[in-house]
C-alpha cells in the first residue's frame, strides 16, 4: 500500500492557452498536488505570464512539440516526486477526475493510468471522426502486437515517477502518449484505464484535432512511433518463424 500523504506533481504543457489557462488552473484542486507544472511550449501570448499569476511554476520550452513540453516539466521534478499527472490546458478534462486517475496508483495496484476518453463520457464534437479512425488503428496494432487492449491513446494521464524515469521517453512530438503506452507493455508495467469526461475546448482552435493537415501528420507520427518502437519484435517474430521452418 502506497501512502497517501504522496508527493504528486501537475504537469500541463500549454501553447498560446490565454483565453482559457487562468479557469482551468482555478479549477485544480491543489491539496492533491505539491507542483503544478506549466509547460510554455513557446506560446507567444500570455500564457505564462496568467500561469504564475495563478501560482503555477513555469517552465520554458521554445522548441515547439508536445512531448518536448513535457520532458521538459518532467525535468524539472524533483527526487521526491512520487506521481505524476499529464493534463491539458484548454479545458477539455475535468478535473474531477483526477482522484480516479490517481487511484490506482495510491492503492498500488498500478504504475501507469490512462484516462480513457472512448470509456467515459464524450461530448460529442470532442472527438473528430479522424480522431477515432487513428485511436482505433493505433490501439488495434498494439492490440495485435502485444495482446493488451488500449481503448485510447488520450494525454489524461498519471503514472509513478520512478516508473517514468524507467521508459526512457525520448519523443518529442505527438508521439509521446503512444510511445509511453508501448514502452510500458514493454518493460511490464502495470496499465491501467479509467473512464474520464472529455469535452470540446471552450476557446480557440485545437492545435491537431481542430486541423485536417495537422491531423494527418499527429496520426502519421503515432503510427510511425509505433512500428518504430516494436520493430525489434516484429523481426524477432518474423526470424524465429523462418527459422522454424529451417531444415
Amino acid at each position: 500500500m502506497i501512502k497517501r500523504e504522496a508527493s504528486t506533481a501537475l504537469i500541463i504543457p500549454a501553447l498560446n492557452e490565454e483565453d482559457v489557462l487562468g479557469e482551468m488552473l482555478s479549477r485544480i484542486p491543489r491539496d492533491l498536488f505539491r507542483w503544478v507544472i506549466v509547460a510554455n511550449n513557446g506560446s507567444t501570448d500570455q500564457t505564462a505570464l496568467i500561469a504564475r499569476a495563478h501560482g503555477a511554476m513555469v517552465v520554458d520550452e521554445p522548441e515547439r512539440g508536445y512531448g518536448a513540453a513535457c520532458l521538459k516539466a518532467v525535468n524539472a521534478l524533483p527526487q521526491d516526486c512520487d506521481f505524476v499527472v499529464f493534463m491539458q490546458a484548454d479545458l477539455s478534462e475535468d478535473v474531477s477526475d483526477i482522484p480516479r486517475l490517481l487511484a490506482p496508483l495510491l492503492d498500488g495496484r498500478a504504475d501507469l493510468v490512462i484516462g480513457s476518453r472512448t470509456l467515459g463520457v464524450c461530448e460529442p464534437g470532442a472527438l473528430l471522426p479522424h480522431q477515432q479512425v487513428g485511436n482505433a488503428v493505433a490501439t488495434g496494432f498494439i492490440r495485435l502486437l502485444y495482446g493488451h487492449r488500449y481503448t485510447d491513446l488520450g494525454p489524461f494521464r498519471a503514472i509513478r515517477f520512478q516508473a517514468l524515469r524507467q521508459l526512457g521517453m525520448q519523443d518529442r512530438g505527438f508521439g509521446w502518449t503512444v510511445e509511453m503506452q508501448v514502452r510500458a507493455l514493454q518493460q511490464g508495467l502495470r496499465v491501467v484505464e479509467v473512464p474520464v469526461q472529455y469535452r470540446k475546448r471552450r476557446a480557440g482552435v485545437n492545435k491537431i484535432s481542430g486541423q485536417w493537415k495537422a491531423s494527418l501528420a499527429a496520426g502519421s507520427k503515432i503510427l510511425w512511433t509505433v512500428l518504430r518502437l516494436t520493430a525489434p519484435l516484429i523481426w524477432k517474430r518474423m526470424t524465429k518463424r523462418g527459422g522454424s521452418n529451417m531444415p
